[in-house]
């Protein structure tokens, strides 16, 4: 499970430091991907392969099935980290998700996801009051 919030920077040559606690989980490789409001996902290998049979098992003949399967597939990139814990994020992923230098990663349960550091901040000012007032159930009997 990955938790938290972290500030690496993006090197000049579009590298990325994961974060310590995780590295020896991601050591054997790992997915990037884009994600929704223009993060990334970075996936650990097991679970990028469950997500693929997931979607595999979802029907072609639906549009969006295939919009979806297209757009993660086509920019996903397998990446290895080297010794020192970091990965090269592709300079498409790193323009889809507007990542310079500043970059926030959070831990989002089974994924972690890859911010420019502004978008974050400007997400959770939004998104936190909404989050804060929810009385409803998100998912009945658990929360």
């Amino acid at each position: 499970m990955f938790l938290g919030t972290h500030s690496p920077r993006l090197d000049d040559k579009g590298r990325l430091f994961l974060p310590a606690k995780y590295r020896e989980e991601l050591s054997g490789g790992l997915v990037i991907t884009k994600g929704q409001e223009r993060c990334l996902y970075v996936f650990p290998m097991a679970e990028f392969q469950r997500i693929t049979e997931a979607l595999r098992a979802a029907p072609v003949t639906e549009r969006t099935v295939r919009a979806y399967s297209r757009v993660f597939f086509a920019s996903a990139s397998d990446e290895v980290p080297d010794k020192q814990g970091r990965v090269t994020i592709p300079p498409p992923l790193r323009k889809y998700a507007g990542l310079t230098r500043d970059c926030t990663v959070i831990g989002a349960n089974t994924r972690l996801e890859i911010w420019d550091t502004q978008a974050w901040e400007s997400y959770l000012e939004q998104e936190e009051q909404a989050f804060s007032d929810v009385s409803e159930e998100v998912l009945p009997g658990i929360l």
